[in-house]
């Protein structure tokens, strides 16, 4: 999961730096459509770094929550799923 978490942040750490260089974009004026379009990959970017992350969860905390055999725990664990999918529907 290192590798998995390295793949992340180095991710995040782009994305930030596609902010910045849209928070210059501002600054210097540029042509709106070029704006949105840079706004529009960074949503794009979040998009694939949040499913990485999920699938971190998944294979991490739910699995081990899994096989623990505690039916609190995984009840725990479904719940946080179904809350963080409520939450993308609004």
């Amino acid at each position: 999961m290192a590798k998995d978490r390295t793949a992340i942040l180095n991710r995040l750490r782009r994305i930030e730096g596609q902010v910045r260089g849209v928070s210059q974009m501002v600054s210097d004026d540029r042509y709106c459509i070029d704006i949105l379009h840079q706004i529009q990959a960074i949503k794009a970017a979040l998009s694939k770094a949040e499913s990485e992350v999920l699938k971190d969860h998944a294979a991490c905390c739910v699995s081990d929550a899994i096989a623990s055999g505690d039916a609190a725990e995984q009840r725990t664990k479904f719940n946080e799923l179904i809350d963080l999918f409520e939450k993308l529907k609004r």
